[in-house]
């Protein structure tokens, strides 16, 4: 009779341990399930599709801060090359300061009127003279707010009897904004300003 409850006191103790163990191990289970499907559900949530011409193209939605320094020197190169892009025409001139001022502050304004004022852009039509620019590089500090940058860039000026090429080197400060149509990386240049412009040489035509 003794026997008999030890040995049923031992099954007792096994089934026990089955029991609690097949419970662990559903748990760990149901626990990876729902990782397993939170981490899906998070990565289709990154997923955006795109309709073009007809054809849908995926593309992968990511944090900004991943992006941040491209954004933000891609900002700068836009507002430079709108800026100082001129051609003998007065709606490609305002064509194009219209969209430059749009990612800056007053500072970009006022130089604009500055040089309104004093004729430049007159001077550009009746002088039949292209203006173009090529940035060279663009340096930005994410590691403080608001976000510090200097541009290197470089300017070839085209009158008809010759090409001036000059060296431009400015900075400033960029903050964040809203994104809009004609603010697309949602920054705004603050105390922009020229460090250097000067001829690096000339050529005859």
């Amino acid at each position: 009779m003794y026997d008999k409850a030890k040995n049923l006191d031992t099954a007792f103790q096994q089934l026990r341990q089955f029991c609690i163990l097949w419970m662990l191990v559903c748990s760990g289970l149901s626990l990876f399930a729902l990782y397993k499907t939170f981490a899906i559900l998070q990565a289709s949530e990154r997923k955006v599709y795109i309709l073009s011409s007809g054809k849908i193209l995926e593309a992968l939605a990511g944090d900004r801060k991943e992006n941040l320094p491209v954004e933000a020197r891609d900002h700068v190169r836009s507002f430079h090359q709108y800026f100082f892009t001129l051609d003998p025409d007065e709606k490609v001139i305002n064509a194009n300061i219209g969209k430059a001022l749009y990612l800056a502050d007053g500072s970009a304004k006022r130089l604009y009127d500055n040089l309104k004022e004093n004729g430049y852009y007159a001077g550009v039509i009746s002088g039949n003279i292209s203006q173009q620019v090529t940035v060279d590089s663009v340096a930005v500090d994410i590691g403080s707010y608001p976000y510090y940058f200097r541009c290197q860039a470089t300017q070839r000026i085209i009158r008809p009897t010759s090409i001036t090429t000059r060296n431009l080197m400015t900075e400033g400060w960029l903050r964040n904004c809203s994104r809009s149509d004609n603010n697309p990386h949602g920054f705004l240049i603050e105390r922009w300003r020229t460090l250097e412009n000067k001829d690096l040489k000339v050529e005859a035509r």
